[in-house]
């Protein structure tokens, strides 16, 4: 496996994800690749520069897909209108939008390789690698299909709020995109909880961060996430989570998976960044 940095949310970012992979550390790995954890749009001040960059790197990078990058896909659907805090206009005015939006759809919502596992948020407790890959695989095939605007008009919604492998149509791809780009929270048997997005030291009562569920499938791999600002960067022996906060002026962290080195850069001071309480 080629020298793999795995990088958390960006969020439009452009400005401290070239600082990032220009420094040292990073640039002089060769053969290096990139895992991003998603969300490489929106609230932050260049997202469409920040999706060019990531798109220029080619077959050196894997993108998962975050619900920023899904709500970008919403709205250019027409099925999701644009809030004050979104930066997605630039993206959706640009002449080449439409080349643009076709490779965000044609992203991943789970990549697995050599023992590890990325998404954007978390993986429901019942759920193997295999099938986190089966599932994410659903959704993926809607959304690279003819009929890909439809299926994002009834992608919102926190019901239901547990897998059952019974689930059809809208009810089950719903559900798959919950787990995979919004859980933070779930009950040991993984029922979601979408409404706390606060420290996984303050779980809302019988629930828990996702990737301490006792019966974690997918405990004996190390799942690769980012997501959760308020988490920042922590790392256990089956977690590397991301999200040191870029856009609200925290870090924008990378991580070298075989041997866990840590290069960052502080996003405080730089154009564009925003206020937690944004």
């Amino acid at each position: 496996m080629n020298p793999v940095w795995a990088i958390g949310d960006i969020q439009g970012c452009c400005q401290a994800l070239d600082r990032l992979l220009s420094l040292p550390v990073v640039a002089a790995d060769a053969d290096r690749k990139f895992w991003f954890a998603g969300d490489l749009v929106n609230r932050g001040p260049q997202s469409l520069a920040a999706l060019r960059l990531v798109m220029s790197l080619g077959e050196r990078a894997v993108t998962v897909l975050g619900n920023h990058d899904l709500h970008l896909l919403a709205a250019a659907a027409g099925k999701r209108k644009l809030r004050k805090s979104d930066t997605l206009a630039e993206i959706l005015d640009a002449p080449d939008a439409a080349e643009i939006l076709d490779w965000v759809r044609h992203r991943p919502l789970a990549h697995a390789e050599d023992g590890y596992l990325l998404v954007h948020a978390g993986v429901l407790p019942s759920w193997t690698v295999d099938q986190t890959l089966a599932r994410a695989a659903e959704v993926e095939a809607v959304l690279r299909g003819r009929n890909w605007q439809d299926f994002l008009g009834s992608m919102y919604g926190d019901e239901p709020d547990a897998w059952s492998d019974k689930l059809r149509g809208a009810d089950r791809l719903r559900v798959i995109v919950n787990a995979l780009t919004r859980m933070r929270f779930c009950s040991a048997d993984g029922r979601m909880e979408f409404a706390t997005k606060g420290e996984a030291a303050a779980p809302p009562a019988g629930y828990m961060p996702w990737f301490e569920a006792p019966e974690r499938l997918t405990r004996d791999t190390t799942v690769v996430f980012g997501h959760w600002s308020t988490l920042g960067l922590r790392m256990t022996d089956g977690v590397i989570a991301l999200d040191t906060g870029c856009v609200w002026g925290g870090k924008l962290t990378a991580v070298r998976l075989a041997d866990r080195k840590i290069a960052q850069i502080e996003c405080a001071g730089l154009p564009g960044m925003r206020q937690p309480e944004e």
